[in-house]
């Protein structure tokens, strides 16, 4: 029972957990890995890796599991500006969402190290996350009070978090009473109650419907603009990749490798009909189909 419970509660305690941040350099040696023939074929040595910093040498790897994700001699991989807004994409498997929790520091390294230069993330989970027993506003307050806020300061910054994701009038609802769209925005407005400078999102849109997915779209770019936080976000969709970022990394292979970066310096609001939007497209879709 008490792993139960322990374990339900590890996704959502991200948001009032620190200090992590965002992967910049991963440093092994590497041991004898005699049963795990495909770990043998793909890397012989790992030196150092930067994940958005310099650009590694020979092979290089970040190991969570049985999960992989690693970057060949050839990488180039800058690092990440602050407020940019960076998208993963990749085939499913290619450990996508395992880069992200680790960086989260929701998964622990089985192999490698991490160092952290982002103080304050927070993360917007695929299966929304929510406690089903707290109400709407109690579950935006959550990370708050976890970090020992004033049940006064708490309750004025989740209404105010509440307001700015479209969620008005329905505070007091509890979880299985909303949409889910409604239940993901209740995630997003979780994860701005901290003031986070880094937001990590994995596959926010995949449960939701596409009317509701194109309006938290355009309310996710707003918050983006008004609050300049960096944003990391795992996709499946090559066109959300294309509209939302500054810059998207493109994963594909198990293990899991950074093939490329692909900057996307359309102006917003972005036309998924125009030519150049068309030209991204085929690029990113050519280097997970080759």
């Amino acid at each position: 029972m008490t792993y139960t419970l322990l374990h339900a509660l590890a996704p959502v305690a991200l948001n009032c957990l620190g200090p992590f941040g965002i992967v910049s350099r991963v440093t092994r040696d590497v041991r004898d890995k005699a049963n795990e023939s495909w770990y043998h074929r793909v890397l012989d040595r790992v030196e150092r890796v930067s994940v958005f910093g310099q650009p590694a040498n020979r092979h290089h790897v970040l190991r969570a599991g049985q999960r992989a994700v690693w970057i060949n001699s050839k990488s180039r991989m800058p690092e990440q500006k602050n407020g940019e807004f960076l998208s993963l994409v990749g085939p499913s498997g290619c450990g996508k969402s395992t880069l992200l929790r680790t960086i989260a520091g929701l998964i622990k390294p089985t192999e490698g190290a991490l160092e952290r230069n982002f103080t304050k993330p927070a993360m917007v989970f695929q299966n929304f996350a929510l406690f089903p027993w707290l109400r709407v506003r109690e579950n935006v307050e959550f990370g708050l009070a976890m970090r020992k806020v004033s049940a006064r300061s708490r309750r004025g910054i989740a209404e105010e978090k509440i307001v700015e994701v479209g969620l008005s009038g329905i505070e007091r609802k509890f979880p299985k009473e909303l949409s889910g769209g409604e239940r993901q925005r209740v995630g997003l407005a979780r994860a701005l109650a901290i003031s986070p400078d880094l937001l990590l999102m994995d596959e926010p849109f995949s449960s939701l419907d596409s009317i509701i997915s194109e309006k938290l779209k355009r309310d996710v770019l707003a918050l983006w603009n008004k609050y300049g936080m960096t944003v990391i976000m795992v996709n499946h969709l090559i066109t959300d990749a294309l509209l939302l970022s500054d810059r998207i990394l493109v994963m594909g292979g198990e293990p899991g490798a950074l093939k490329a970066t692909i900057p996307v310096p359309l102006p917003r609001p972005r036309d998924p009909r125009s030519t150049e939007f068309f030209a991204l497209q085929d690029k990113i879709t050519g280097l997970l189909t080759e």
